[in-house]
């Protein structure tokens, strides 16, 4: 039996309907997994009518007697608009969270496996700036704290310990106790869900490691949690110098590397592989993923969007 999906449409202003289509005339590379839409079902009519995308959608309110592989089912969300592609910041807002607790409310009924959302401009959704859906979707099923947020490749994977924070106010965020329960998150998740053991690499905060100084963060913080960790029988090197590890992380083997800070290895990453990536939350109670991209206000209705990151998402499930 195939594994159920609901994917959340995500920010209206937006290229999600497109990748939503696209993705859709591509379901026979889905293996071992339907999917549903979680959005307003007038809404995602409207935006494909504009780009004149034609797709059988359908709208339903039971799981019942339905059948997800013909037409791209629509769990309606309520959402009033005029125009499909400008909605008022607070009904945008209203309408997302709304989406995820909606999703959240399935996963706890078991009605689907995990959820796949489609991306959203975090300052126009949620009140506080320095929270995404990472940390949302912590705090609604008790998780704070042991979530990560992974940007996943098969050939490597990054992680920040700190997310969406000003960079002034990294050094006083990052602690011994946030790296270990991260790092074992992520290890966890490697072990259970891609069923091997991952090599990590942790980032020093500082360029060359601040010399490794008495009172650097590498020293005071870093490498005590580093030696925590490999007594704990998780395969970690570091510091590393951030100005090489996007160099040598293949002669190293390995897997993971651990940022202090987002941009320190979003930035490299993206350099590396562009957005041929899935953004996966570790150490929640169920399994979600994000495209790794943004809501690409400035190709929309153009035709430009590249499903490949939500497209991989949808695949992850069938692992």
């Amino acid at each position: 039996m195939k594994s159920l999906i609901g994917i959340i449409a995500g920010d209206p202003e937006s290229i999600n309907s497109e990748i939503l289509a696209k993705v859709w005339k591509n379901k026979k590379n889905f293996k071992n997994v339907n999917i549903f839409v979680i959005g307003n079902y007038n809404l995602i009519k409207s935006q494909f009518k504009v780009m004149k995308i034609k797709i059988d959608l359908k709208k339903f309110r039971s799981f019942q007697n339905n059948n997800f592989k013909k037409k791209l089912m629509v769990y309606d969300i309520p959402l009033i608009f005029k125009n499909p592609f400008k909605i008022k910041k607070k009904s945008k807002s209203k309408y997302v969270i709304r989406s995820f607790n909606t999703a959240l409310k399935f996963i706890k009924s078991k009605k689907i496996k995990g959820l796949i959302n489609c991306p959203i401009n975090k300052k126009e959704i949620f009140k506080n700036n320095n929270i995404g859906v990472t940390e949302f979707l912590a705090k609604k099923t008790d998780s704070y704290g042991k979530e990560a947020m992974v940007i996943y490749n098969k050939k490597l994977s990054v992680s920040p310990i700190t997310t969406h924070i000003q960079l002034k106010k990294v050094s006083k965020n990052i602690t011994k106790n946030k790296i270990i329960k991260r790092i074992v998150s992520i290890n966890k998740f490697f072990i259970q869900k891609l069923k091997f053991k991952p090599q990590f690499g942790v980032l020093g905060l500082n360029p060359h490691n601040d010399e490794f100084r008495k009172n650097s963060e590498e020293n005071k913080i870093i490498k005590p949690a580093i030696s925590k960790l490999k007594k704990m029988n998780i395969k970690v090197k570091g510091p590393i110098s951030a100005d090489t590890a996007f160099v040598n992380f293949n002669k190293k083997g390995i897997n993971v590397l651990i940022g202090m800070y987002h941009d320190q290895v979003l930035g490299p990453f993206k350099a590396l592989y562009k957005f041929n990536a899935i953004n996966i939350t570790t150490g929640l109670p169920f399994l979600r993923i994000s495209p790794d991209h943004g809501t690409g206000k400035d190709i929309i209705k153009k035709n430009q969007a590249d499903p490949t990151s939500l497209m991989d998402s949808i695949k992850f499930f069938s692992k």
